[in-house]
């Protein structure tokens, strides 16, 4: 039995129509028929195909024994790029962005507008390398020390130490933001392009090459 057989034959016996299997899985209706007909033979969000179907995802990738799996307190969030984190700047939310292919699964306590962003650059060694992932949630106010994304100009995002600067009264009025790499600079918000759009709430880090 095929991947494409497993999906059609586990969507008929739950009575999904395509159009509402996809919908659940988070794709487009043409890509799940795209995976049933057997054109797409390793379809990107495996995960989200595999909870709408309410099964495992490597039953639906290799076969054997079917292991249905109940819902569970976890949800999947968008990850996206750089440029699209910037964007949420701008008031575009990240549901209306396309090509966002990629997901990852959290059980943390979030808003419907968390995304989570693959780090790049080495501008926050040592603690946060290139190729690390941390899941971002833009309705948590940072507090003084936590790491946030910011928007940085008009087409791009950055990730930075926040730092609010206070004044007499003990409000803060500006802040900066702070890379943990000396070689690069502090950023701040007195030039009117740096806008804060989420706090960092969960940091991934993933096997790395020696």
């Amino acid at each position: 039995m095929s991947l494409a057989t497993r999906v059609k034959s586990r969507r008929l016996e739950l009575g999904l129509s395509q159009e509402k299997a996809a919908e659940a899985a988070g794709i487009k209706q043409q890509t799940w028929q795209a995976i049933e007909d057997g054109t797409t033979m390793k379809p990107r969000n495996i995960v989200g195909i595999a909870k709408a179907l309410k099964t495992d995802p490597a039953w639906l990738v290799d076969g054997g024994p079917m292991m249905p799996v109940a819902d569970v307190n976890t949800r999947r969030v968008p990850l996206i790029s750089y440029v699209q984190a910037g964007n949420l700047a701008h008031g575009k939310p990240v549901e209306s962005m396309e090509d966002v292919y990629e997901y990852i699964l959290t059980d943390a306590h979030l808003s419907e507008s968390a995304f989570a962003l693959k780090l790049k650059g080495d501008s926050m060694e040592p603690e946060f390398k290139d190729g690390d992932v941390i899941i971002v949630d833009p309705e948590i106010e940072p507090n003084p020390g936590e790491f946030v994304v910011a928007a940085n100009g008009d087409f791009d995002a950055t990730f930075k130490k926040y730092r609010p600067l206070m004044s007499g009264s003990d409000e803060p009025v500006a802040f900066e933001l702070l890379p943990l790499n000396s070689d690069y600079p502090v950023l701040t918000c007195r030039d009117g392009k740096v806008k804060i759009i989420g706090t960092m709430i969960e940091h991934r880090i993933y096997r790395r090459k020696r």
